[in-house]
């Protein structure tokens, strides 16, 4: 890390760090507590305005941080932090100094991994590759919920080495790579942890308030696969025009995924009939097998072929491949189906949302057939789309209505467009809220047998409160999540 340790307390270097920390409101004995401030969120290419992590140093340590890292302009002449200085490891950037301990742990490790970028999909994707590879032998570490930045993979990497873990234990990494700025995020990641196997799901209109553009977008995200190590294996969406001009930036072998174009592998006889479901036959360079996947979407069944790709990749078979995916389960809010004891049924997809996902969760519900008697989409606003925002959300609310579903409502800022386009081609069932406790609150009296309802929206719009209401109030039915 570069650190200078000034006076550091002579029996702290007896001491086990046990596990490493941002945020001291969580920090526990035996931590280390990284001391994060604005001018390192700014390097290290981070949007808004952040508080100085350093004002809560004296709290991660009354909660047993065994000592800090800290930021050298901030230490020096520093009234509140001279009492402190027994315990600080001062560098000159504290998010460097975690992402260069993360990447010695990788060097000293030195496996393969597999790096997962994309608009959408990357946590599923990256839960579907680490189950194939752990029902498949492998021992996994994988990034934990969506640690995808230049945070949170140092972290994930760091668990090697935190709660008594050791990197023998480990084969092989997943770990996701995030970015949400024209400031070269993915490139930063991947200089970390190096991928010998990167993954693109697709490109879409996402973070462009920051980025402004798609091709923005596809330039940042093709960041992954510049940086594999030689010889690694570019995995690409065969359906996806932006992604699969990526091959362009590696001279290693390709190999991709898809359902619409010509691709290595795919799935084909795919039997949606069953809500929940996906039946298919997973055809593979290997051979091809019978699969089920126990989730519901045209994307979760892309997402699980890019997992499946990666697994051949690394010689899976693919009757190993389907056995695997029988047992997969969507990550929290993304995708979970929920049956309720009163006759509904849920699908909380709550934890993200834009213009391309909210569209193939609709279709999701339209060609379901059991037993429905509404379709129901709860959508809420859909943020950092850029200055075209408005447009997209009525366009959503356009093909929404085309697609036939039987009620809309709409949560907070811009999804009112989507209400709107809704109404313009002819669902006069839309209605706006201005927030998702509104929304809850409606949901209560509005849900009855037969009807099959979708939850969606950007995280920080919080349309999981719908879900959280609908659970109090009424019980899951026996299996029904």
């Amino acid at each position: 890390m570069g650190a200078t340790t000034v006076s550091l307390r002579p029996e702290l270097f007896d001491k086990e760090i046990l596990d490493f920390s941002i945020d001291s409101r969580t920090t526990e004995p035996g931590e280390l507590f990284f001391a994060l401030s604005q001018p390192d969120y700014e390097r290290a290419g981070f949007n808004g305005t952040f508080v100085d992590g350093h004002t809560f140093v004296k709290g991660a340590f009354d909660k047993g941080a065994i000592a800090a890292v800290a930021r050298r302009e901030r230490v020096q002449g520093s009234d509140d932090m001279q009492p402190l200085l027994d315990r600080l490891l001062i560098v000159d950037d504290v998010i460097a100094a975690l992402q260069t301990l993360a990447r010695k742990v990788y060097e000293a490790w030195a496996k393969p991994v597999i790096g997962i970028t994309g608009s959408a999909g990357k946590t599923t994707t990256k839960e579907l590759t680490a189950h194939l590879l752990k029902e498949t032998g492998h021992r996994v570490l994988k990034s934990e919920r969506n640690y995808n930045n230049n945070l949170g993979l140092p972290l994930s990497v760091l668990q090697m080495v935190s709660r008594g873990r050791r990197t023998d234990d480990y084969d092989l990494a997943v770990l996701e790579m995030g970015m949400s700025s024209p400031t070269h995020e993915i490139r930063r990641l991947v200089q970390i942890t190096p991928p010998d196997i990167g993954v693109e799901l697709m490109v879409a209109p996402v973070h462009l308030e920051h980025l402004g553009t798609i091709e923005t977008v596809a330039a940042m995200k093709a960041e992954l696969i510049e940086g594999l190590k030689p010889g690694g294996v570019a995995v690409l969406n065969a359906d996806d025009q932006l992604v699969m001009e990526m091959k362009s930036k590696t001279n290693g072998p390709v190999l991709t995924f898809g359902l619409e174009n010509q691709a290595d592998v795919t799935a084909t006889d795919i039997d949606t009939s069953r809500f929940g479901s996906i039946r298919f036959r997973l055809n593979t360079p290997m051979g091809q097998a019978a699969a089920e996947l126990p989730m519901t979407g045209r994307h979760n069944l892309m997402n699980a072929l890019a997992a499946s790709a990666v697994a051949t990749a690394l010689k899976v078979k693919p009757e190993l491949i389907a056995n695997a995916l029988k047992s997969a389960k969507p990550p929290k809010m993304r995708g979970e189906v929920l049956d309720f004891a009163a006759g509904f049924t849920v699908v909380d997809d709550s934890y993200n949302s834009n213009p391309k996902s909210l569209l193939s969760m609709v279709r999701t519900l339209v060609e379901a057939k059991d037993k429905i008697k509404r379709r129901i989409v709860i959508a809420g606003e859909m943020l950092e789309l850029g200055p075209d925002s408005p447009q997209m959300h009525r366009e959503a609310g356009h093909e929404i209505a085309r697609l036939g579903i039987d009620l809309l409502w709409g949560i907070r800022g811009l999804a009112s467009e989507i209400v709107a386009g809704a109404r313009e081609q002819g669902l006069e069932a839309a209605r706006f809220f201005e927030s998702s406790a509104e929304a809850a609150a409606a949901a209560i009296d509005e849900v009855r047998d037969g009807d099959l309802i979708l939850v969606k929206g950007s995280r920080s719009v919080e349309t999981d409160k719908v879900v959280k209401a609908l659970k109090e109030k009424f019980p899951l039915a026996a299996g029904g999540q």
